[in-house]
């Protein structure tokens, strides 16, 4: 056997060797991430009145991304229309915000937003409907979405909405018909805070009320402070205060489905 050929296949059990030193974890954990990926759904409302210049809250979609980042579980960002979403709440002096800004990966993802038509949601663990004035418009009503919902609940998936995101659970149906959130624990944007920023003469519908008549069980903090609710794989926050402890709640539940 020539040197040639000792060499290479020394290298060779040298690079196999290598391979087989890799915890099987590792690729384990690959495949996890690869499960957990989470879909995000923000709003395509453009201005609809002075008071509401875009269309979601910015911090509701920043805050969470943050978190899924350190966790390192990947996302896609959808929206009614695709392509870019007119977007409330920009600062740059949030540091989720100038982390988000500053990704040109993140800023590719919000700029070709995926069109809710084309999503597949068999590729997502989990469906985060981010809040913002926009999804009293666009989120409710909205089959795609409502379908989109339906099909990662059913798949053992986990569903979450933040602020008015919850818009689009109010009639989500699953297959033998029942309400998705009927005697279901969640929270939202409250009547309260509503008022207290004069929106309650703008929006299509109280939120509050809404989901209450839809047989759920509407839970809350005092106005604008932090609210979690995790009733099995339904997770909601109530407001932007509840952004990054949502967010904690979703990766909380993608992990314990792992173990």
């Amino acid at each position: 056997m020539s040197m040639s050929i000792v060499n290479h296949v020394a290298g060779l059990c040298v690079a196999i060797a290598a391979l087989a030193a890799i915890p099987a974890q590792s690729f384990a954990q690959q495949a996890d991430n690869a499960k957990k990926k989470i879909l995000i759904v923000v709003s395509s409302l453009d201005k609809k009145t002075p008071e509401l210049v875009g269309g979601y809250w910015f911090p509701e979609l920043t805050h969470p991304v943050e978190v899924f980042d350190e966790a390192g579980i990947d996302f896609d960002i959808a929206s009614p229309k695709g392509g870019l979403s007119p977007f409330d709440g920009f600062d740059l002096k949030d540091r989720a915000t100038l982390n988000f800004w500053t990704n040109p990966e993140h800023r590719n993802k919000i700029a070709n937003s995926i069109k809710l038509s084309d999503v597949d949601a068999d590729q997502y663990a989990a469906v985060q409907l981010v809040g913002g004035h926009g999804p009293m418009w666009d989120f409710r009503n909205n089959r795609e979405l409502e379908d989109i919902v339906r099909k990662i609940y059913e798949s053992n998936g986990i569903v979450s909405a933040v602020c008015h995101g919850p818009a689009g659970l109010i009639d989500v149906k699953l297959s033998n018909g029942e309400s998705l959130i009927k005697g279901r624990k969640l929270t939202g944007f409250t009547a309260e805070e509503e008022a207290a920023r004069a929106y309650d003469k703008i929006v299509p519908f109280e939120l509050e009320a809404a989901l209450k008549d839809a047989g759920a069980t509407f839970e809350e903090a005092p106005i604008f402070q932090s609210r979690v609710v995790v009733d099995g794989r339904l997770i909601t926050g109530q407001n932007p205060a509840s952004a990054k402890e949502f967010a904690e709640a979703i990766v909380k539940a993608l992990e314990k489905k792992t173990q």
